[in-house]
């Protein structure tokens, strides 16, 4: 009895893990919405958060603060954008709906707040301060509530949480040059897993936690380069003679969007292929920056297989 009982459990999971697997690859196709890229731009005389289509069409001032705006970053279900903004006199982080309404205040604190970066789950978000004179990563909860030091000392910033919540990856300058480091996301077991120490910084995880997408001046100039999560296979991706930096991944892990700041006339956002090919401009203005990904399509997939796992779990758990 129990033999047949075990191989029913494993008829089940591989029925739903197949089911999984083609929610995800079928998600654009089967899922309402569009997907969008917002970003920072001074284009109007002072920083801004826009969002824009994918292919750079119909970009959309959503803050319209007059005060400056900058480092947009997407809640995991799309309702919502941290940002950070010095409309109450130092950088802080903010929080608004999709739509631009709603904007306050999380941080409220006088130091300089920046760089926001959601857990995946919604429920905290990541942030680098310099509370204690220094840059430390810090996290709370999506409310504000909860703030807490996570680094305590030397240089860290630019946090990017791995997809299964586990891991945050930053920045930190604790072998006198800046490396690329993953830590728990409690702050425990930090290490280096750039070991390059000629300034690599903008970490930020693929949606299939496989690898990192980062920045490095290794080669003398900003690049865009990709390596596997755990530091092997390091590449330089762009090989041009503009800085280009704060890359952000598309949903689906196939793309890439970066900034590149102006130099011999160039600069804007691009996209490119997470090969390094196909690359193409999205926006033509070189004050545009720091683009981050949203897609409705592949979020709900992902959903839609969070349920399956839940279900399974809940079978083995009332079979006991």
């Amino acid at each position: 009895m129990q033999i047949k009982q075990k191989l029913w459990y494993m008829i089940l999971f591989c029925m739903l893990s197949l089911i999984g697997f083609v929610l995800l690859i079928n998600a654009p196709a089967q899922t309402p919405g569009k997907a969008q890229i917002a970003f920072d731009s001074y284009r109007d005389g002072n920083g801004e958060i826009y969002v824009m289509d994918t292919d750079g069409k119909n970009p959309r001032n959503l803050t319209n603060n007059h005060a400056d705006n900058w480092h947009p970053a997407w809640s995991p279900d799309g309702s919502k954008i941290a940002f950070a903004s010095n409309r109450d006199g130092n950088s802080e982080i903010y929080i608004m709906d999709a739509d631009g309404n709603n904007q306050r205040n999380l941080t409220k604190d006088p130091a300089d707040d920046d760089a926001p970066a959601w857990s995946p789950d919604g429920r905290k978000i990541a942030f680098q301060t310099d509370r204690v004179k220094i840059l430390d990563i810090y996290v709370m909860d999506a409310d504000g509530e909860n703030q807490h030091n996570l680094t305590n000392g030397l240089v860290n910033a630019a946090p990017s949480w791995s997809p299964d919540g586990r891991k945050i990856a930053f920045v930190s300058d604790r072998e006198l040059q800046f490396d690329v480091y993953v830590m728990d996301a409690d702050g425990k077991n930090p290490h280096n897993i750039t070991n390059n120490h000629d300034s690599n910084w903008d970490p930020v995880w693929s949606p299939n936690g496989q690898r990192i997408v980062f920045t490095s001046q290794r080669d003398g100039n900003e690049e865009i380069y990709i390596m596997d999560a755990d530091g092997n296979n390091q590449q330089n991706l762009t090989s041009s003679p503009a800085e280009e930096l704060e890359p952000a991944w598309s949903p689906d892990n196939r793309k890439i969007a970066f900034s590149v700041y102006e130099r011999a006339g160039v600069g804007g956002i691009y996209i490119m292929d997470a090969d390094g090919k196909n690359l193409r401009k999205l926006t033509n203005d070189y004050r545009d920056a720091r683009p981050a990904w949203f897609d409705p399509a592949f979020t709900n997939a992902v959903s839609s297989v969070k349920k399956l796992m839940t279900t399974w779990a809940w079978i083995k758990q009332s079979d006991k």
